[in-house]
Parts: C-alpha cells; structure tokens; sequence
C-alpha cells in the first residue's frame, strides 16, 4: 500500500502555498499590466518585464545553497513575511515617487525573492513525500500553483478594474502576512551541516559541488537544462510579454478580456497538474519531447487568427483555447522533469540542482521577453509571424528532447547490461 500523502505537514505546506502564490499571481498580473496602461509602450514593457527577472536568475542558486543549508521552514515564513512589508510600501510610493522606477524595483524585489524562495520549496518534496509519492506531491505543488495563477488574473483584474491598482497591493500583502503565520507551524526535517568556511566559502564550495555532480554523474541533467532553457526563450517568454499586447492592443479589448485569457491559461496550468497526478509513474523522461512538441503546435493556431484578420472575439477564443492545451502540456513537461531530477539527485544536493535549473533555463527568458517585446513593436499589425517563428522554433527544440531523451536512456540500459 501506498503512502500517505497529506499528512500535516504537507498539508500545511500547500495551504500556504495557496495563500502566498495567490497574492503572487495577483501582483504578476497587475503591475506589469498597470505599466502597460500608463506608459502604453510596447519595447518599455517587455524591457521592465526582462529587467524584473535578473534578480530571479541571480537569486534561486543563492536559495539553493540557503535551502540545502538552513531550515526551509524558517527561509518560508522570512521570505513571505518580507514579502508582505515589500508590497506595503510599494503601495505608500505610488503616487509620491516615479512610477516607473518604482514599478520596476518592486517587479524585480518580487521576483527576486519568489527565486531564493522556490528552491526552498522543491528541496522539501524528498523530505516531505514517500518516495513512491514524489510525482503526486510534485503535482500537487504544480496544481496549487497552477490554482493560484488561475485565481490570480481574475480577481487581479475584478479589482484593479474596479478600485485600482492600490487596493490590490493592500490585497496581496496581507495574503503574504496570512502564508508567513500558517508557515510558522509546519515542521520540515533539517540536519545541520557545519563547515566553518565562510558564506561566501561555503557557497561556492556547495555549488561547486553540485556542479561536479550534474558534469560527471549525470550529464543528462545538463542537457535537459539546456532544452528548458531554450522552451523558457521561445515560448514562456513569448507569452508573458505577447498576450497583455495582443489583447489590449492588437485585438483592443480590455482588462477583463486579458484577466479571462490568463485565468484560462492557468487553469491549463492546472489541467496538466491534474493530468500528472493521475498519471503518476506512467509520465516517464523519454516521452517529455511530445509535450514540447505540442507546445509549439498549439502556437500555429494562434498566428494563424492573427494574419486572417478575423474578429477581435473570434481571435481571442482561438488565443485563449490554444493558450489552454499548450499551458497543460507545459505543466505535464515541468511536472516529469522535476521529479526526474529530484530522483536522481542526493538530499543534499537537491536544493542546489534544482535551483541550477531553474537559474539557467531563467536566464534564457528576459532575453526573449526584451527580444519581443521589440518585435511586437516592430512588426505591429504582423504579430502573428512572431508566433509562427515561434512555433517552429519550439518543434525544432522537440526534435532535440527526443534525441536527448532516447540517448540518456539507450545509456541507462548500457549501464545496467554492463552492470549485470
């Protein structure tokens, strides 16, 4: 018989999950839609939302070190419960300081700390699931935040609609306030490792060492990297900074219409949560190159709406349908990797890799978010090229996943004939 699942622990450690990445969604959603409204400028937009992921990219290896060395239920509740004071004075600036300096420090503090935070997150999994329960508790992480980003556009775009942009940031500094509190009673195992060197020391030390592990014991990591890497460029990207202007600008329909393209996105999001947590052990590293490959798929559509000039309500269903499949194939894709990963991976060791990958295959997406965010600009009113260039260059990334995917396994099975 299988393990439980949620006991409290895990328990506790989804519910604040809930209530911290809600008030995330809600900012993701806000800020940059609310530097769309005032500015209006296509190249700004997808610049600032670059800008805010360099502390994200230089941040999660930081957090991997931190979650792998400190106790990851006191890196939870420190993270949210500053979290909560950032928002807050966000709120008081506006209106008092430049908008846009302000905007931007605040989109890159709140990325910033969602990087040293996740880390934490992923190397509780091993400490908190079965083994046998990995995949479902990976899923479960994945279906919450998936809930959350679904949740988060759509009460997002009900209030800023309604009231504005301030009383969603009082909204979603109390959410972080609410998570911190109902962190402070989770218990999460933790062994002290003491070496006497210094941070920086031991940073570097531990870094080092996860580096020699994926370079020596397991390459295969590094090439999946790479491929996330390159989905982060092509297609995460493109559709952080295409959507809000394609909805608000291209198709001129308003916030209501782009918080409903978002909230069906992450229910996409959450549908591939879903799918994986039924699906359990069956989703296996060697098929992950069929859901990148019907990422890029889903993209053709949508250009396609695009360059027929069909009507605002008819192009936005294909985007937001389209939106919806590729959304779950990517959770399906994130979900398999992770687990993998964290699987083949020593305790000790899972913090840092994880956050090695989430640090490379972040590194790949300002880049794409500044590169369309020009594009869009540049070729308005052909927008829809830039999402078939883009659904090309996912298929051809697929086409890559599969040969890493059959190599490491021709591999594996080398290994186990030698060994037998």
């Amino acid at each position: 018989m299988r393990e439980k699942l949620f006991h409290r622990d895990f328990t506790l450690v989804v519910i604040g999950q809930i209530i911290s990445l809600l008030g995330n969604a809600v900012l993701r959603f806000v800020l940059p839609l609310y530097l769309l409204d005032v500015t209006g400028s296509r190249s700004l937009f997808g610049l600032c939302s670059a800008a805010a992921f360099v502390p994200m990219v230089v941040l999660t290896p930081l957090g991997g070190v931190v979650a792998d060395r400190l106790h990851k239920q006191r890196i939870m509740v420190a993270l949210d419960f500053f979290t909560c004071a950032l928002v807050a004075l966000t709120a008081l600036a506006l209106g008092h300081l430049p908008l846009v300096p302000v905007l931007v420090a605040a989109m890159m503090l709140l990325y910033g700390i969602s990087g040293a935070y996740q880390p934490a997150v992923q190397a509780s999994m091993p400490l908190l699931c079965p083994p046998d329960r990995l995949v479902d508790g990976n899923a479960v992480i994945n279906q919450v935040s998936a809930l959350s980003s679904l949740l988060g556009p759509l009460l997002g775009s009900l209030v800023y609609g309604a009231f504005g942009v301030t009383p969603v940031l009082a909204g979603a500094s109390a959410c972080f306030f609410a998570s911190a509190v109902m962190e402070l009673f989770i218990h999460i195992p933790h062994t002290p490792r003491h070496t006497g060197a210094s941070v920086w020391q031991t940073a570097r030390a531990d870094l080092a060492e996860s580096g020699t592990f994926l370079w020596q014991e397991r390459p295969e990591i590094l090439k999946y990297i790479a491929l996330v890497s390159a989905f982060n460029l092509l297609l995460s990207a493109l559709l952080v900074v295409s959507m809000p202007v394609l909805i608000k600008q291209t198709l001129v329909l308003g916030d209501t219409w782009y918080g409903l393209n978002q909230t069906a996105m992450a229910a996409g999001s959450l549908a591939g949560g879903l799918t994986a947590g039924l699906l359990g052990p069956r989703l296996t590293v060697r098929r992950s190159w069929l859901t990148l490959l019907a990422c890029g798929v889903c993209l053709i559509p949508m250009g396609l709406c695009l360059l027929a000039g069909v009507g605002a309500v008819a192009a936005f269903a294909v985007l937001t349908a389209a939106g919806f499949v590729l959304m779950a194939c990517a959770a399906l894709f994130t979900v398999t990797m992770l687990a993998h990963i964290q699987a083949q991976t020593p305790a000790t060791l899972v913090g840092k890799v994880v956050s090695l990958l989430l640090t490379v295959s972040l590194c790949a997406q300002p880049a794409g978010q500044a590169l369309y965010g020009v594009l869009l600009e540049q070729l308005a009113g052909g927008e829809g090229w830039v999402l078939l260039g883009a659904a090309c260059g996912a298929m051809i990334v697929a086409a890559a996943a599969r040969r890493v995917a059959y190599s490491a396994a021709s591999g594996s099975s080398r290994c186990m004939a030698e060994t037998s």
